[in-house]
């Protein structure tokens, strides 16, 4: 996948993607890791976790220019040539009106940045397989891939629902606010799109309190939910209204983006006084990381009492810039990892509901620390848990290998919840679910050459891990 060298004044680096890439590097398990593989590279893709916005897909207009494909709505992207000292706005975020071939310049002319990469991977797989495009970045090349890649764009089978079936994807779940009309869900549904393209609840917003816009949020659920939310009872009512309005549209899952894995309920008065403390603007630091972690726990009971999924990514302290948060918003790169303890935190919530058979809670961390220590053994026991795959800055080809030899040992294959691409970029979706197919695949391989494991096991296990356990996850329960 990497640049061939030049060897002539007038050659130009050119891209191409090694059959082989992310498989093992010794012989005999990697011709192991290529049968696996083979198995697993056609399969659908369940994207279940993501933020791609539904209304790409229900309006299925064409992609405006490359740029506003590939590098403004991608942090992973835009990050690291940021961190080179590239104005954020040279990429176009947070300008309204970008010079989107200026951007694509800046892109190319920084393309060495993403070297050792997954981004790099990601970025090579679009461009050569999804655009079929052979020529590296560079400051020479810019305005002729602009160009190629602009033509493509213009192309009926560019578009996104064109492109969502030539990549395999059987669903995909997008990540909505309660307070969101799901009328692009409303819309695929009416194109029979319903089923295809589902939503996911995430309520952060609402159960924040600290958040400057959290007292407009809640009068906006009341709005919405068409319940009154000047009471903490109001609110869990229009929470459970609205979780109900997703599973109409078709969502299988909640999300969780908190920065502690804290379960810890209060009691009913003392929720109704720190929630009443909250509309009157007076709520504490203390009291609202208390409601945070109330809330997980009631977000775990209404799930054991509607069967959605629930997913949980703590760990994360979000907008680390004020001034970059001010000035262009959230998701721009700058939240980042911190240490997060589950033993004792997810302790509430799992006495609670851990072996209840309506709960699946899924997992998912960016400290790697809790990996062997914390969250193989939890999964290994209470029957809700489940392991999320690795997110984020886990989510390549390193942290892919680390996280099945830091858990399968203890919680096995099974216990885990299959592939999440969490991408808000579209053309990296099937970039992001071939990497994590090769490195399972060269995992099974090492264990059949180890004499751990037989080669039909690992076959089957390799399509069970890419298709049959999300399948399972994220079924609807019966009845």
């Amino acid at each position: 996948m990497w640049d061939s060298l030049a060897t002539g004044a007038n050659t130009v680096p050119q891209l191409h993607l090694d059959p082989d890439r992310a498989l093992p590097p010794d012989p005999a398990t990697r011709e192991l890791a290529r049968t696996v593989y083979a198995q697993t590279r056609s399969l659908p893709l369940l994207c279940m976790h993501g933020h791609v916005d539904a209304a790409l897909l229900a309006d299925d207009t064409p992609f405006g220019d490359p740029a506003g494909m590939l590098i403004t709505p991608d942090h992973y992207v835009t990050r690291l040539i940021h961190a080179a000292g590239v104005p954020l706005e040279a990429l176009g975020v947070g300008t309204p009106d970008p010079d989107s071939r200026a951007i694509w310049r800046t892109f190319c002319a920084n393309w060495r940045l993403f070297r050792g990469t997954p981004s790099r991977y990601w970025l090579t797989h679009e461009l050569v397989d999804v655009f079929g495009v052979d020529t590296a970045p560079s400051e020479a090349t810019a305005d002729q891939l602009y160009d190629e890649l602009t033509a493509r764009l213009a192309e009926p089978a560019f578009r996104p629902r064109a492109l969502f079936e030539r990549f395999g994807i059987e669903v995909l779940a997008t990540t909505d606010s309660p307070l969101d009309d799901l009328d692009a869900h409303a819309r695929l549904a009416a194109d029979g799109w319903g089923s295809r393209v589902i939503p996911t609840f995430r309520p952060d917003a609402l159960v924040h309190l600290a958040r400057p816009s959290w007292i407009a949020d809640v009068a906006a659920l009341a709005k919405r939910a068409d319940v009154a939310t000047d009471d903490y009872d109001g609110y869990l009512t229009a929470l459970r209204a609205r979780r109900q309005a997703f599973i109409a549209a078709g969502a299988l899952a909640t999300d969780h983006g908190h920065e502690s894995a804290d379960t810890t309920p209060l009691s009913d008065a003392e929720a109704r006084r720190v929630y009443a403390a909250a509309l009157a603007g007076q709520v504490t630091p203390a009291d609202a990381a208390a409601f945070a972690g109330h809330m997980l726990f009631q977000m775990a009971a209404m799930s054991c009492e509607d069967g959605l999924v629930m997913q949980l990514h703590p760990g994360v302290l979000r907008d680390h810039n004020d001034e970059a948060h001010r000035r262009y918003g959230p998701d721009r790169g700058f939240d980042i990892p911190v240490a997060v303890e589950f033993t004792r935190s997810l302790r509430p919530l799992l006495q609670s509901f851990g072996r209840h058979p309506a709960l699946r809670l899924i997992l998912f961390t960016v400290d790697e620390t809790v990996h062997t220590r914390e969250l193989a053994p939890l999964a290994g026991v209470y029957p809700a848990v489940r392991l999320g795959a690795p997110w984020w800055f886990l989510d390549s080809p390193d942290g892919l290998r680390r996280f099945r030899a830091a858990v399968t040992e203890t919680a096995g294959f099974y216990n885990t919840a299959g592939f999440v691409d969490d991408t808000r970029a579209f053309a990296s979706i099937p970039a992001r679910h071939d990497l994590a197919r090769r490195i399972d695949a060269g995992h099974l391989a090492g264990l059949v050459a180890g004499g751990l494991l037989d080669l039909d096991e690992a076959v089957e296990t390799a399509v069970d891990l890419a298709y049959t356990i999300p399948r399972e996850v994220y079924a609807r329960p019966a009845g």
